[in-house]
C-alpha cells in the first residue's frame, strides 16, 4: 500500500517509482513536433493532388491544359508551406522530430516533381 507504515524515504522511492512507469531508462516519450505532423500532412496532400492531376490529365489525352495547370499551383504551395513547417518543426525543444525528417524530403520530392514538371511542358 503507498504510504501506510513507511517511512518518508520509502514513500519517495515508490513515488518516483510510480512516476517512471513502463518508460524505458525513467525517460519520458517525446511527442511529435508540430511542425512535422504539419509537414507530413501537406507533403502527402501534394502528392495526392500531384498523383491525381497527372492521372486526370493521362485519361484525357492531354486536353486539360486550363484545370490541371490552375490545380498545380496548390500541390507548389503545400510542399512549399511543408517545408517551412518541418524545418520550423526541427527547432522544437524536446520533441521527436521523425515526423520533420519525413516530411521534409516528401515535400522536397513534390516540389521536384512539380518543377520537372514544368521546365517539360515550356520546353
Amino acid at each position: 500500500m503507498f504510504g501506510n507504515g513507511k517511512n518518508a524515504e520509502d514513500r519517495r522511492k515508490e513515488k518516483d517509482r510510480k512516476k517512471r512507469g513502463a518508460r524505458k531508462y525513467g525517460q519520458a516519450r517525446y511527442k511529435h513536433s508540430h511542425g512535422g505532423v504539419v509537414s507530413c500532412w501537406c507533403g502527402g496532400a501534394a502528392l495526392v493532388i500531384l498523383a491525381g492531376c497527372i492521372l486526370y490529365a493521362y485519361l484525357m489525352r492531354g486536353n486539360t491544359l486550363g484545370i490541371v495547370g490552375g490545380i498545380m499551383v496548390l500541390p507548389c504551395i503545400l510542399s512549399l508551406a511543408g517545408v517551412v513547417a518541418s524545418v520550423k518543426g526541427l527547432r522544437e525543444r524536446e520533441r521527436n522530430y521523425l515526423t520533420c525528417r519525413i516530411g521534409l524530403p516528401v515535400c522536397a520530392v513534390v516540389l521536384l516533381l512539380f518543377c520537372a514538371i514544368f521546365i517539360g511542358g515550356i520546353g
